[in-house]
């Protein structure tokens, strides 16, 4: 599970760096303005299909469908993915075809600041146009059942990489002739290349035995059982952006911008850290739990769970201290000013405070997912929905209300002097509802699965030798600061370079020295990988059954 996770990851890792070359060129060209609420607004009603309908026949729905025909004749996989393609494109067809015809009133209720604004005709161009990028994701993730079934995670973590080149593509070619529809369709032209990349492996794999119309409707109807539950806890969280995204469009210009980047770069650790471990590990708690060997299925889950928190934890704290070197780094050219950067950075740091519990809610969702259990995480997603919305509503309306709320959390993130920060609160209450998830998820799966992770000792080995870490940072920001030029961006990157890279030295030396598992594993891994075992002599026959 372990290599499999850091391949994703280090493939995750190219995906994300893309991601932010992407972003980076989008602050850059539009700036925290108009017209880049507009490109992300475009986003909302694609996205809601995407979530709603397009995933229905998701990976954590279908696979556990096609591990049981895998056990018991492995040729018919071809044929029941096949069907399903053909039952999505179906369906794709009429709601893609209804929401063409009635964006306009989609979109009023989506994005109603923007939508009753002069931009409104474009808004809705936009979005028409993207409505192609959840008809090619959504058959690409049908397809990545087969490759996640044969454990072929290179090709798996590939079609994230093509998909955000095919943005940059969009913008550096495109849009100097096309404006903003060249951009959105540089976003279509990445989703097709995430498609395209699956399509060999699928046409490789060999028929055999034909799956009857009649046997691929009753496995689809297994499919729904599982997936709908699971796509209505995917739909809750793009509810719950909706909402907040809703309340920004009639936020200070910029608002929704600012609100999606700090999100986008929240995205990076979550997708490297929890995305990875979760996807890793669910194929073969699939596998386990379908095999009834309950004993390893937890002992799988908390090995996963100990190392998002090992990894989760030095994340949070590092890139609270270096948000500012890190947003100014990563987006600060252009358009894109120093009051953008600090806004976005604030907003960032309080959104990371929930990456321990994003992270470890993706895990709590695969593990129920590999258990056939779509209903509990629907109803974790349900409860995140309800705070973040409740909670967003009540923070705009005191931090308008309150001086003493105002200031004071103005003051903390050190963006008193800057207009537009009610947009803090949206970010606020998204972390409040990922905490709520998190907790109230963390309480069943300890119970129905019987988990008991010993947690406690990491926790505080990871925060303690991570608190010390970012001490030395912080130190090392300041001594460079008053050495260099940081009003550059080079002066930046260089300051946030070396002071990341000795916290993180000083972190990984209190964890050797505080005798922490995960790193010890962690370095006995890379051994391996770097320096080959040597080959014994003798092989006795139980060496190899149980190899």
């Amino acid at each position: 599970m372990h290599q499999a996770a850091y391949l994703i990851a280090l493939f995750a890792l190219g995906s994300q760096l893309l991601a932010l070359v992407r972003d980076r060129l989008l602050a850059g060209t539009f700036g925290a303005g108009h017209d880049l609420d507009l490109y992300y607004a475009a986003f909302r009603l694609p996205d809601l299909l995407f979530a709603t309908v397009a995933s229905l026949l998701s990976l954590y729905a279908l696979l556990p469908v096609l591990s049981r025909m895998e056990a018991e004749d492995a040729s018919r996989v071809r044929s029941l993915l096949e069907h399903m393609l053909v039952y999505f494109f179906a369906a794709m067809a009429v709601v893609s075809g209804i929401a063409f015809v009635l964006a306009p009133q989609l979109l009023n209720l989506l994005v109603p600041g923007i939508a009753a604004s002069s931009s409104a005709d474009a808004l809705v161009l936009l979005t028409r146009i993207l409505l192609l990028q959840p008809i090619l994701l959504g058959a690409s993730n049908i397809l990545a059942n087969l490759t996640q079934l044969r454990n072929r995670f290179l090709l798996y973590s590939v079609s994230p990489l093509l998909y955000n080149l095919g943005i940059i593509a969009g913008i550096v070619w495109l849009y100097p002739t096309m404006g903003l529809r060249g951009v959105v369709w540089g976003v279509v032209f990445g989703a097709a290349m995430h498609l395209a990349i699956q399509i060999p492996f699928f046409v490789a794999e060999r028929g055999g035995v034909r799956v009857s119309w009649r046997e691929s409707w009753v496995a689809l109807w297994q499919v729904l059982t599982l997936s709908v539950p699971r796509t209505l806890s995917l739909s809750a969280n793009q509810i719950s952006l909706a909402v907040l995204v809703a309340l920004a469009s009639f936020l200070a210009a910029g608002s929704i911008a600012i609100f999606t980047l700090a999100w986008n770069l929240a995205a990076v650790p979550l997708t490297i850290i929890g995305v990875s471990y979760s996807v890793a590990a669910f194929p073969t708690l699939a596998r386990l739990f379908a095999g009834g060997d309950h004993s390893t299925f937890v002992k799988h889950l908390e090995t996963a769970l100990r190392h998002i928190v090992f990894w989760a934890v030095p994340a949070t704290v590092f890139i609270i201290v270096l948000r500012a070197q890190l947003v100014r780094a990563i987006l600060g050219s252009g358009e894109f000013d120093w009051n953008a950067t600090r806004l976005t950075a604030a907003a960032l740091a309080l959104i990371i405070v929930s990456l321990v519990a994003q992270a470890v809610s993706l895990l709590i969702a695969r593990g129920y997912y590999a258990a056939g259990d779509s209903k509990k995480p629907f109803f974790f997603g349900l409860i995140d929905v309800a705070v973040s919305v409740v909670s967003a509503i009540i923070l705009v309306s005191a931090f308008h209300t309150s001086q003493f709320w105002r200031y004071f959390l103005e003051a903390a993130l050190r963006v008193s002097d800057i207009p537009g920060t009610t947009v803090l609160m949206l970010a606020l209450a998204l972390t409040l509802g990922s905490l709520a998830r998190f907790i109230v998820g963390w309480l069943y799966i300890k119970r129905d699965f019987k988990l008991k992770p010993a947690l406690a000792k990491l926790i505080f080995q990871t925060f303690s030798a991570s608190v010390i870490g970012a001490a030395v940072a912080y130190w090392v920001l300041a001594v460079v600061g008053s050495h260099i030029d940081i009003n550059t961006t080079l002066g930046v990157v260089f300051q946030g370079a070396v002071a990341g890279i000795l916290g993180l030295i000083v972190t990984g030396i209190m964890l050797w020295l505080l005798g922490n598992q995960e790193i010890r594993e962690m370095v006995a891994l890379v051994r391996r990988r770097v320096v080959p075992e040597p080959i014994p002599v003798i092989i006795e026959p139980t060496d190899v059954q149980s190899s």
